[in-house]
C-alpha cells in the first residue's frame, strides 16, 4: 500500500487572506512609479486618470478571479483555472512563465525596489563593483550594466524570506497581518500629515490636463499604464494558494475585491499628498516621491521614518510573493508537469520546500542580473498576456462546467471581464513595441515550454 501523500495545511483565515491582497498589492509601486508616470504623460491629471483607470482594470480582474477562486480553490490558482478553461497546455504555459519568468521577476523587481528605499540610510549600497560595456548588434549602440552592492543584498533578502515560508504557511500569514497594518499606517500618517500641515504650495505653470491630445499623449499614457498595473500587481496571487485558505468560497472573493478597492483609494491620497506638496516637475524627477514629499513638509528626520516604513513594506510584498508563487511549480510538479525538485511537501512544516527553494534560486539569480526599470517591464509584460487569458478562462470554465457550485458569480458579467481581456492584451502590445528586447526575452522563454510539456506528458502517460 502506498503511503498517503501530505498535504497543504489551511493555514490563512480572513484577515490573513485580505492582508494577502492589500500588502502584497502595496509594495514598491506607489513610491516609486509616481515620478516614471509623470515622465511619461507630462501632466498631473493623466497621471491620476492612469490610477483610475489602472485599478478599475485590476477590479475587474479580481471580479472575474474571485469566481474562479472560490469555485476551484486549488493550489496554482491560474494553472488550475486555465487547465480547466482552456486545455492543459494553457495552464502548464502559464506555470512554466510563472514559475521561470513572471514570479521570480516580480520577485526580483520587489527586492530591487526594497535597495532603492535601503539606499537612503545606506548610500554605499548603490556603488558599483564592476561595470560591463557591450554592443548591441544591429543598433549601433553601446549599452552599460553596473552591477552594484545592492544586488547580493537584495538576494540575501529573497533568501530570507524563502525561509520564513519555508518554516510555515501560518507563520508567514501571521507575519503578513502585521506588516500589512503597520504599511497602511505609514501611508495614511504621509496622507493625513500632508493635507494637515503641508503648506500650499504655488500654482504650477503647467495646466492640470493636456490643453491637446495626440498619438504621443497615447503612447505616455499607456507607458504610464505599465508602472500603475506593476503598483496595483497582486490582486490575482491570494488564488495560488486558494488550498490553504479558510472558507476559501468566501474569504478569497472577499479578500480580491475589497483587497483591490482598498488599495485604489490608497493609493490615489497618496498621490494627492504628492502633487499637493511638490510640484509635477519634482515628483518627476524623483527616485522615492513618497520620502521627498515628507522631507519638504516635515524634514530629513521625518523622510527618515518613511523611508524605513518603505523598506518594511518592500519586507511585506515579499513576503506574500514568496509564499503565493511557490504554490504553482508545487501544483504542477505534483501533476508531473514541472521540475522534480519542487514536489514535495515537508513533513514538518507541511510547505512545499522543493519548490520555495526553487523559486529563490531563480529570483536571486534575476535580481543579480537586471535593474528595477528593466524587471518590472520584463514582470509585466510576461504576466499580463496570461492575466488576460486567466480571466477569460472565465467563459470556458462556464461553457465546460455548467454545473460547477460557484458560491460567487462574477459582476457584470460577460462585459466586464471582456473590458479586461482587451485592456490585458492592449497593455502587452504596447509593451512589446516600446520595450522589444525585454519582452522579446518573455515571449521566447514562455514558448520555450513547449517541448518540455511534450516531454513531462508522455513520461506521465508512459507512466
Amino acid at each position: 500500500m502506498s503511503e498517503k501523500r501530505l498535504e497543504l495545511v489551511q493555514g490563512l483565515g480572513a484577515w490573513a487572506a485580505m492582508a494577502m491582497v492589500v500588502g502584497h498589492i502595496i509594495g514598491t509601486g506607489v513610491f516609486l512609479v509616481p515620478s516614471t508616470m509623470t515622465r511619461a504623460t507630462g501632466s498631473v491629471g493623466l497621471v491620476f486618470l492612469v490610477w483610475i483607470v489602472g485599478g478599475a482594470l485590476s477590479l475587474f480582474g479580481a471580479l472575474t478571479i474571485a469566481e474562479l477562486g472560490a469555485a476551484m480553490p486549488k493550489a496554482g490558482g491560474a494553472y488550475v483555472y486555465l487547465k480547466r478553461g482552456f486545455g492543459p497546455v494553457w495552464g502548464f504555459l502559464f506555470g512554466w512563465m510563472n514559475n521561470l519568468v513572471g514570479k521570480p521577476a516580480s520577485i526580483a523587481t520587489i527586492a530591487a525596489g526594497f535597495l532603492i528605499f535601503l539606499g537612503f540610510f545606506v548610500p554605499a549600497v548603490r556603488t558599483p563593483i564592476f561595470t560591463l560595456h557591450f554592443h548591441v548588434p544591429f543598433t549601433g549602440h553601446t549599452s552599460e550594466f553596473a552591477f552594484t552592492w545592492a544586488q547580493p543584498v537584495a538576494a540575501a533578502a529573497i533568501a530570507f524570506m524563502s525561509l520564513i515560508n519555508y518554516l510555515g504557511v501560518r507563520l508567514a500569514g501571521r507575519l503578513q497581518v502585521v506588516l500589512t497594518a503597520l504599511k497602511i499606517g505609514a501611508i495614511l500618517a504621509v496622507v493625513v500629515l500632508g493635507f494637515l500641515f503641508a503648506g500650499k504650495r504655488p500654482p504650477g505653470t503647467q495646466p492640470f490636463f493636456p490643453r491637446s491630445l495626440d498619438l504621443g499623449l497615447l503612447s505616455g499614457f499607456l507607458t504610464a499604464m505599465v508602472g500603475a498595473l506593476w503598483a496595483y500587481d497582486g490582486w490575482m496571487d491570494l488564488t495560488f494558494a486558494g488550498s490553504e485558505i479558510i472558507e476559501p468560497q468566501k474569504n478569497i472573493p472577499r479578500a480580491l475585491v475589497g483587497g483591490t478597492m482598498t488599495v485604489g483609494v490608497i493609493y490615489l491620497l497618496a498621490n494627492a499628498v504628492y502633487f499637493r506638496v511638490l510640484p509635477m516637475e519634482a515628483v518627476a524627477t524623483a527616485q522615492n516621491v513618497a520620502s521627498e514629499t515628507v522631507r519638504v513638509f516635515a524634514g530629513a528626520r521625518a523622510a527618515a521614518w518613511i523611508t524605513a516604513a518603505m523598506v518594511l513594506s518592500a519586507f511585506t510584498t515579499l513576503n506574500s510573493s514568496v509564499l503565493t508563487g511557490s504554490r504553482v511549480p508545487y501544483a504542477m510538479a505534483r501533476d508531473g508537469l514541472f521540475f522534480r525538485v519542487a514536489d514535495g511537501i515537508n513533513s514538518r512544516y507541511r510547505t512545499p520546500a522543493g519548490a520555495i527553494a526553487f523559486q529563490a534560486v531563480i529570483s536571486c539569480l534575476m535580481v543579480l542580473t537586471g535593474q528595477f526599470e528593466d524587471l518590472f517591464s520584463l514582470f509585466i509584460f510576461a504576466q499580463w498576456i496570461f492575466y488576460a487569458l486567466s480571466v477569460a478562462s472565465v467563459y470556458g470554465s462556464r461553457r465546460k462546467e455548467p454545473d460547477l457550485p460557484r458560491p460567487y458569480r462574477t459582476w457584470g458579467y460577460p462585459v466586464v471581464p471582456g473590458i479586461f481581456v482587451a485592456g490585458g492584451f492592449a497593455l502587452t502590445l504596447n509593451l512589446f513595441i516600446q520595450r522589444p528586447v525585454r519582452s522579446a526575452i518573455g515571449l521566447l522563454l514562455i514558448l520555450a515550454g513547449l517541448p518540455f510539456y511534450n516531454h513531462w506528458t508522455k513520461k506521465a502517460q508512459e507512466a
